[in-house]
């Protein structure tokens, strides 16, 4: 693969990523302490992301497919998004922030499959489609990276100008999806390939069992990942670590995912196959889960942390690739989108509102009990783990 296109693919994996993981992982900390909203409104919050990806891939997917070359809805996107940030930072109240939120969510959503798209297809050009998913572990790995680097960087920020009000995430994600802009301007051109309906022949997939029980299957799985976005930060805070330093500690799961990328995401996928790499990142989040609810050693549960990393890779990443594997070149966009909607938008969406639910139903004055939280996605994730090795036969 030439260098100078695995650079410009990197970076923009890099700069999609770390824009979400400047102000997703801490925002909760704002909404819950200074800004004195309850689970249920931190959940709407946080649901915006999801009710976009509802909608939003599965319109830019069919307009990359069939009209508008790929690269100009990501600048337009992520240009309009940046302002909207900004402009959410300085948001107090439920209704306001919830409403700039969604506005810029449904600018957001609309690049996520479109990064995998282009990727994807860029490495089409090189390599053959059983390689294709082994090497997009180059190009996914940028993603974790950014993730730590984003929280890093907001932790030397908060280390010079302090914690505030906590509306510094914001600030930063829209500065990075405004660098994010201009640096669409260096993309490849991916026109649409411009052929038939490609939102109705994504929908063909579901014409295969396995693809049926895969989708099924991760909608619950990823449901309950919200107990570790919306739960940790605050979590961490009630173990004992301070504000200041919660995003860099948060950075563990994105260290395990780099080293896990690195060294064992493609072995595990040439060697043991689609099956076992999904089902064992559900292993990974029940094991993280069951160390959640121990409470301590404190060492043993931050630590635990890393099992989200790999489960994100095996899982998340794994299931990216899977869905390209089965889908047809021409529908590459409308196929990713329509694992996104299914996943991050109605999977995060239910997520989100069941979180917040249970949170609000274990809290005693303002505190939650944090053992009997962690317990309900110990559960959940587990009959996922069965169904799984009883369905999910690619």
């Amino acid at each position: 693969m030439d260098f100078k296109i695995y650079l410009i693919v990197s970076t923009l994996m890099f700069l999609e990523f770390a824009i979400w993981g400047a102000w997703s992982p801490v925002l909760a900390t704002r909404l819950l302490g200074p800004l004195k909203m309850n689970g249920k409104q931190t959940g709407w919050i946080y649901a915006t992301i999801p009710l976009a990806c509802i909608v939003s891939p599965l319109v830019a997917g069919m307009v990359a497919d069939r009209w508008i070359a790929t690269e100009r809805i990501l600048l337009t996107a992520h240009l309009v998004g940046g302002v909207l940030l900004l402009v959410a930072s300085k948001k107090k109240t439920f209704g306001s922030l919830f409403t700039v939120m969604m506005l810029y969510s449904l600018c957001y959503a609309a690049t996520l499959p479109l990064v995998n798209s282009l990727m994807f297809t860029e490495l089409g050009k090189y390599y053959s489609e059983a390689e294709k998913g082994v090497k997009s572990a180059n190009i996914f790995i940028w993603a974790p990276v950014a993730w730590m680097l984003a929280g890093l960087g907001l932790t030397v920020w908060r280390r010079f100008k302090g914690t505030g009000d906590g509306s510094d995430c914001l600030k930063l994600g829209g500065i990075l999806s405004l660098v994010m802009a201009g640096f669409c301007l260096l993309l490849p051109h991916t026109p649409p390939p411009g052929t038939g309906v490609p939102f109705v022949k994504a929908f063909e997939m579901l014409g295969d069992s396995t693809v049926i029980a895969f989708l099924l299957i991760s909608f619950v799985v990823t449901t309950q990942i919200w107990f570790y976005f919306l739960g940790t930060a605050q979590y961490l805070g009630d173990l004992g670590i301070k504000p200041s330093n919660v995003p860099a500690v948060m950075t563990i799961a994105q260290i395990a995912q780099i080293v896990f990328t690195l060294f064992a995401f493609g072995y595990v996928l040439e060697n043991l196959g689609f099956k076992w790499a999904l089902t064992g990142g559900v292993v990974c989040w029940l094991v993280m889960y069951v160390l959640y609810s121990l409470k301590k050693p404190v060492g043993l549960v931050v630590g635990s942390m890393a099992f989200h990393g790999i489960a994100y890779v095996l899982f998340i990443i794994g299931g990216q690739i899977y869905v390209d594997s089965v889908a047809a070149p021409e529908i590459r966009s409308s196929a990713q989108a329509f694992l996104f909607a299914v996943t991050m938008g109605f999977g995060f969406f239910l997520g989100t509102q069941f979180t917040g639910i249970v949170m609000d139903k274990f809290s005693t004055e303002g505190k939650f009990n944090w053992r009997p939280i962690f317990l309900v996605p110990c559960v959940l994730t587990l009959i996922c783990v069965i169904t799984f090795l009883l369905f999910f036969n690619p």
